[in-house]
């Protein structure tokens, strides 16, 4: 199974569940994504036989390393860009709903060098209040 963008969404969407709460099911996934429970259940089957999640016998989804790496990847991206554009003077929701938008497509490099530049302001500010 390719990782696709789509996937990324899931594998972040369990970090971020797994986060709030001790166990994530596929019907928190269903209701934070607002896909339908089929929807959701193909999905994990493909990510649980391409290794990006286990689910026990109580069927708890938990990331594996491979899916935590992507998932952590995506929600880094995610944070730090919703943080830059409301730094650039972007509203909180609309920040967040471009964040999805670019986080997926950025390379690497184009992500480091935003992030790099978002710090080095971000200190910069923090010097000049002292």
């Amino acid at each position: 199974m390719a990782i696709t963008e789509a996937v990324e969404n899931y594998l972040e969407t369990i970090l971020i569940l797994s986060k709030k709460q001790p166990d994530v099911h596929a019907i928190d996934i269903c209701s934070y994504l607002g896909y339908s429970r089929p929807t959701v259940s193909i999905v994990l089957r493909k990510m649980k036989d391409t290794g990006l999640v286990t689910v026990d016998g109580e069927n708890h989804i938990k990331l594996t390393e491979k899916g935590r790496e992507v998932a952590e990847r995506m929600y880094d991206r995610h944070t730090l860009l919703s943080s830059f554009f409301e730094y650039l003077g972007v509203e909180r929701d609309l920040a967040a709903e471009d964040a999805c938008k670019v986080e997926h497509d950025l390379s690497a490099e184009t992500f480091e060098r935003i992030k790099e530049h978002y710090l080095s302001l971000i200190l910069e500010n923090d010097n000049n209040k002292e």
